[in-house]
């Protein structure tokens, strides 16, 4: 097993960002909620408490028994970490006068501290929480300062356990890296040698000695994760990995014919499904976006099953699944409520008995564009945009019909395309357009028209969770707009949302 770090998880919205950090620094770690911790093995090298939206001081305040870690390994605790370790070794939390959110500077700095070491006085860091470590215990020091926050960070006299009040996983700490650094390479020792090279290597190994000459079976949709996890798998048993990829008509234009083309480059082994007429019939008359979900969730399902069952003697089903799929069904609070169906883990139902592999479910997005760039994936897979599970089922608001699905599509296709030939793809996250349930007035040829309106969405991002509106050019859109209305039959009104993600999320269902 790789050394790694141990990340306790209280709930804090940045705890995935302490996990990104420690990633960038070539060091594999793993998030637990603190409430299920696993035991302490050699390969742990280091353990870090996380931040909470909790006080330490409320009854049913998370916890966890830091004597299983303090003076076994180094520990770092961060914001509520740290209140958590000076709260249960004698030290005094109390409310802070105001509470301390935002920008601060480092007043004072041991910087001969292993922790502090390159860390300049006057290093902005970001600070957010309402309680404040008013005393610290006795056989713990001071070793950094703001000018509102006297203990800002200290460390246990003789042992590698440290705390520190600011968050040196966000952008705002802009030395925050560094100390991150200093405690994962230098004071746990971490060799850094976690790579994609390396990942490739030993999951191939893994996948070949977990699967032998079994035979697996997987969906795949054209995007990053599945096609990565799938050349994974196809490293390991080769012939043996049988891929299936389903037209549910709700896909881009052209997009079934350019996918399977993809994959017979890459040497996958894919059947291509034409299942279109199925789906149409199961969402006719269907306008709610969970029923339309749920209807093409169970259509995929039948098509799916259907297709697996045509293979002889298959055992596993391959997935895609990415580590914050496994981080939030298994968090703190438990999985979250559901937002959107299709975005919950969770494959196929049991009554297909497979057992599941899921080469990528230790791995940020990022991550997994990294290893299809270590296995030669086209860069055409690995740059393109996430596509929501359900397609173009979600981008049309109200009943589903192959009217409003041809339409749709040419109307993406003239977008999608043009962010390509304007050098503007790779600059979004994320694009599409939407078709809206409602008809406008237009002139077109002196005649009076009443057609449709569809809106573009395109925005920035780094994993989803958050995300801005886009800030095209002008004359971009200006000429999308003329492309669209001038070349598609059924739309004179073309309007761009400037909404941001939250309040908004990035689809419009």
């Amino acid at each position: 097993m790789a050394e790694q770090i141990l990340i306790l998880d209280f709930g804090s919205q940045y705890t995935q960002l302490i996990a990104r950090r420690v990633r960038e620094l070539n060091v594999y770690c793993e998030i637990h909620p603190f409430n299920n911790p696993p035991e302490l093995t050699d390969d742990i090298k280091g353990v870090i408490l996380s931040g909470s939206p909790c006080s330490v001081r409320q009854e049913d305040a998370p916890d966890v028994d830091l004597e299983n870690y303090s003076g076994k390994v180094p520990v770092l605790g961060v914001c509520y970490g740290a209140q958590l370790m000076a709260q249960k070794n004698g030290g005094n939390v109390l409310p802070s006068n105001i509470r301390e959110y935002g920008r601060a500077k480092l007043s004072k700095v041991d910087q001969h501290n292993d922790l502090m070491k390159e860390i300049s006085i006057d290093s902005q860091v970001w600070m957010s929480h309402a309680d404040t470590i008013a005393e610290l215990p006795d056989a713990y020091e001071l070793i950094a300062s703001t000018a509102s926050v006297r203990v800002a960070a200290f460390k246990k006299k003789g042992e590698d356990t440290y705390g520190i009040q600011f968050h040196p996983e966000v952008t705002h700490s802009l030395e925050g890296k560094t100390i991150l650094r200093n405690f994962v390479v230098h004071i746990c020792g971490c060799a850094q040698d976690w790579t994609p090279d390396i990942f490739v290597e030993t999951t191939v190994a893994g996948l070949k000695a977990q699967l032998g000459d079994d035979k697996v079976v997987m969906g795949l949709s054209g995007g990053v994760d599945s096609s990565v996890a799938a050349t994974l798998i196809h490293h390991a048993i080769g012939k043996n990995l049988h891929c299936i990829f389903v037209d549910n008509g709700l896909l881009r234009k052209n997009e079934f014919e350019d996918v399977l083309h993809s994959y017979k480059d890459m040497g996958l082994n894919v059947k291509g499904v034409d299942a279109r007429e199925q789906f149409y019939e199961a969402l006719k008359g269907l306008t709610d976006p969970e029923d339309k979900r749920k209807a093409i969730g169970r259509v995929f399902i039948e098509v799916f099953d259907a297709e697996a069952h045509k293979i002889q003697n298959v055992k596993w089903l391959g997935q895609g699944t990415i580590y914050p799929d496994v981080i939030e069904s298994v968090s703190v609070k438990g999985p979250s409520a559901t937002i959107k169906s299709h975005h919950n883990v969770g494959g196929l139902p049991d009554f297909m008995k497979l057992k599941v592999v899921e080469p990528l479910n230790t791995l940020f997005k990022d991550e997994v564009r990294l290893v299809g760039k270590t296995l030669e994936i086209h860069q055409n897979i690995l740059g393109r945009h996430p596509f929501p599970g359900p397609g173009l089922g979600i981008r049309i608001l109200g009943d589903i019909t192959p009217e409003k699905v041809h339409i749709l599509q040419e109307v993406d296709h003239i977008f999608i395309n043009g962010l390509k030939k304007a050098g503007l793809y790779d600059d979004v996250w994320q694009a599409g357009a939407i078709l809206l349930p409602i008809q406008s007035v237009g002139v077109m040829g002196d005649e009076r028209t009443y057609e449709r309106v569809v809106s573009l969405r395109a925005v920035t991002s780094v994993d989803g969770m958050t995300a801005d509106w886009c800030h095209l050019p002008y004359e971009f859109l200006a000429d999308v707009s003329n492309e669209i209305i001038n070349t598609v039959k059924g739309v004179n009104r073309v309007v761009y949302d400037i909404s941001s993600k939250p309040p908004a999320t990035i689809e419009w269902e």
